[in-house]
């Protein structure tokens, strides 16, 4: 690691920002794939473009898709999948468990593989999963690289998953059930479920866009197959990846205005205005626009975080900062993300002078002073920002890495600046 790499993480005090957010990468990806297995064309409206979402196109262009860009939007159309074909998964945990699936509607071989961090990331689930429905997968270690042998269709009906580790093992096989020939009755039989609420998400996908598909409990799933329809589908702004900037204004004790909040969401992000709200912030949501004002004084928080991991890195940053201990828990399967994120964020705040422990299923942060110094990003998008974060107001932070945004937020070091006023 050279000091060219390190990004000197900004100060500022009571700032004053408008923040406009990129669409959302999770629902992007989603309607992506719905897209490519639809029965007419697709305009995806404000479609978030990064790493994530370019790696996908990418992928299902290997498959036959055809893609254009139509200024804001992009054109998606539909065409018979075929192989053979070579997937490059990177980074992007919804490439390598919702394209697989697909694969299984294709005629031919497609590989996959990605970055090496990609391989050390939980795919045994998908794989016995492929097997189970009877796909032949070839794979040395159950996890990524493997291939699979599409044989044109997959007859569907009832499975059973372990899908303890990811969520998105669930929304792979759910986005292309209406495509099997029975559908897909599907039911988790681990012990725990984390972020529940993004299997609600690609349910309503599928449902807005005429699939009959419904939660039979909070176990178990059902789609039937059917027609996928097209039309036109507008992506809604990214809010797990407002975290950052909500943050700025606790911990700055400023105000940040947030345009395009939606009224109603399957997002997570939005879990974002009552966590915050038990941290000491002042949040209003009006005609559409999120407005977030601090105090310059955080709460600790004792939190459940097992429906919106993804925010944890954010909520970690803001308890390092804090008045008061804090205790997030539920988050045990963010060993498995672009990084061993507890592990990770243990160490970095003890790095700058903190005092955070590990737990099994999360991380306790006791607030001590922060010193300056080179806080590591791991390649994970959510571990740059959150030094951002702590870089605010700790003179002397560096942050590794910060491009590795690009994943899911390509362009944050500008809109940071640009918050703060020093463009």
């Amino acid at each position: 690691m050279t000091a060219s790499r390190n990004w000197p993480a900004p100060g500022a005090e009571k700032i004053r920002a408008t923040v406009s957010l990129p669409g959302s990468k999770s629902l992007t990806n989603r309607e992506l794939v719905l897209s490519a297995i639809a029965d007419e064309p697709t305009e995806l409206i404000s479609p978030l473009v990064s790493r994530d979402t370019e790696l996908m196109i990418a992928s299902l262009e290997a498959l036959g898709t055809k893609f254009t860009w139509q200024g804001q939007g992009l054109l998606v159309r539909p065409e018979m999948l075929s192989g053979p074909a070579s997937i490059d998964c990177g980074l992007a945990g919804t490439v390598m468990r919702f394209v697989p699936p697909l694969a299984m509607l294709v005629n031919g071989e497609v590989s996959f593989d990605g970055d090496a961090g990609a391989r050390l990331r939980p795919m045994k689930t998908t794989i016995e999963s492929l097997r189970a429905l009877g796909a032949e997968v070839t794979s040395n270690t159950e996890s990524l690289p493997f291939s699979v042998a599409g044989k044109g269709s997959v007859p569907g009906g009832e499975q059973t998953i372990d899908a303890s580790a990811s969520s998105q093992f669930i929304s792979g096989l759910l986005l292309s059930a209406a495509r099997f020939d029975q559908g897909l009755t599907l039911t988790h039989i681990g012990q725990g479920l984390p972020s529940l609420p993004h299997i609600e998400m690609t349910l309503e996908t599928l449902r807005a866009r005429g699939v009959v598909a419904t939660a039979i409990d909070n176990s178990s799933w059902k789609v039937q197959p059917g027609a996928i329809s097209g039309g036109k589908v507008v992506i809604e702004p990214d809010l797990s990846n407002a975290g950052p900037f909500l943050a700025a204004a606790m911990v700055t004790g400023g105000t940040v205005q947030i345009p395009n909040w939606p009224g109603t969401t399957t997002q997570v992000g939005d879990q974002y205005r009552q966590i915050l709200t038990r941290m000491g912030a002042h949040i209003e949501v009006t005609d559409g626009v999120l407005v977030i004002s601090g105090t310059e004084e955080i709460q600790g928080i004792d939190a459940d975080l097992s429906e919106a991991g993804e925010l944890a890195p954010t909520i970690a940053a803001l308890s390092a900062l804090a008045i008061s201990p804090s205790k997030l828990t539920g988050i045990g399967h963010l060993r498995g993300h672009e990084t061993d994120r507890l592990a990770a964020l243990v160490a970095e705040i003890n790095n700058l002078g903190g005092n955070a422990k590990e737990l099994a299923d999360g991380i306790q942060i006791t607030p001590k002073p922060l010193h300056g110094g080179v806080w590591h990003s791991y390649h994970d998008h959510r571990m740059a920002t959150s030094g951002a974060i702590i870089g605010l107001v700790t003179k002397g932070v560096e942050v590794e890495n910060i491009e590795t945004t690009a994943k899911t937020m390509p362009g944050f070091s500008k809109m940071w600046l640009e918050m703060l006023g020093q463009k």
